[in-house]
């Protein structure tokens, strides 16, 4: 496993696309507020069809106590599926390795764009 740090979430689907062409599987891990970074480069996957799996952990929800997080957390699924992502949300901890592996499937055998939504109750709220 490599991992590259982005000075932004669209960078990463551009890096996931690469890799593709490459013959190398990605992912892109983030937070929701980076969703409404990439909507005009989930144009790029809609229109080429390529694999691209997201696994997205929610602020703006449970808990949180950053406002600025909040626009984003509670409309991220919506802008994700306006945008042509299968969007999936993970709520339970049990459910987080099948739904990983299921949503990987789907990406890479439709050449679609998979969203995973790691529900922030899941992965606790921040306290800072």
């Amino acid at each position: 496993m490599r991992a590259v740090s982005l000075t932004t979430e669209e960078e990463g689907i551009a890096l996931v696309a690469g890799a593709w062409l490459g013959g190398v599987r990605g992912v892109l891990l983030m937070q929701s507020s980076g969703v409404g970074n990439c909507i005009n480069m989930l144009a790029l996957v809609e229109e080429c069809r390529f694999p691209l799996l997201m696994i997205v952990t929610m602020r703006g929800q449970w808990g949180e106590t950053n406002p600025w997080q909040v626009p984003m957390g509670q409309t991220a699924a919506a802008v994700l599926a306006a945008s042509g992502v299968i969007v999936q949300r993970v709520e339970d901890a049990h459910d987080l390795g099948p739904s990983v592996a299921a949503g990987a499937q789907l990406a890479f055998v439709s050449n679609r764009a998979v969203a995973l939504l790691i529900a922030q109750r899941l992965i606790g709220a921040k306290t800072f």
